[in-house]
């Protein structure tokens, strides 16, 4: 069956993923713990970040985990708030995160349209954040829907958010690719009955993406001509 719907993830597929929240993670450290440097080294571990590279390191909650499950690992060291208050704040704060862009995304898009694609976005962030992610590149308009891991369709890897996207689409499953940077992606799109592309844009290697992928891509710049060639 020739595919005829892309969904992509976000961080680290559209957007460099280390540019972005590794930056993001550093002043978030600093917002909670202050001078307190202890607190720091501890809540930096418990979210798998090198203080020192200032580098989110494989495996973090923050590569494929939700906004309210990073929630969860904060509010271990702030009591005083709630987990949806941390929830809300980090989305907050999320959304002013500066964006690093993989590609040019209205070049990409063009592409895809020009065989008759439909595009969307599929993020474990939350979607308020992701729309205004991909408002700030000037991109949110180049898709046919946006969701997060907070609009009810559930996250990745369960494959129920992309099946929400390809009947959103009117496109069969089979018809669907899902485009990402992370097992997880790769793990819903199986689950879905999907293609499944894998990029190394984020911080999995190639060695670990393969097995689950159909392609290992260097990023998403690639992907108009691997779907041509699957169509051809």
């Amino acid at each position: 069956m020739n595919i005829r719907g892309v969904i992509f993830d976000k961080d680290g597929t559209l957007f460099d993923f280390q540019s972005t929240w590794g930056i993001w993670t550093a002043q978030i450290l600093v917002r909670i713990a202050g001078s307190d440097g202890a607190l720091l080294g501890q809540l930096a571990r418990a979210l798998g970040y090198d203080t020192e590279a200032r580098r989110v390191q494989p495996g973090s909650v923050i590569v494929a985990g939700t906004p309210m499950e990073i929630a969860a690992v904060i509010h271990g060291y702030m009591p005083a708030m709630s987990q949806t208050q941390i929830f809300d704040w980090l989305n907050k704060e999320a959304e002013t995160a500066p964006q690093v862009l993989v590609t040019d995304l209205h070049r990409l898009t063009a592409e895809l349209r020009r065989i008759n694609l439909g595009l969307c976005v599929m993020t474990n962030d939350a979607e308020n954040p992701a729309r205004a992610h991909l408002a700030s590149v000037e991109a949110l308009d180049l898709f046919d829907f946006v969701i997060g891991s907070d609009s009810g369709f559930g996250a990745k890897p369960d494959a129920a958010p992309l099946l929400a996207l390809a009947d959103k689409m009117d496109i069969p499953a089979a018809a669907c690719v899902m485009v990402g940077d992370s097992t997880h992606d790769l793990h819903a799109g199986r689950a879905a009955g999907m293609r499944a592309v894998a990029v190394l844009t984020g911080l999995a290697e190639a060695d670990e993406l393969a097995p689950l992928a159909d392609a290992v891509l260097p990023d998403v710049s690639h992907l108009p001509a691997w779907i041509s060639a699957q169509n051809s």
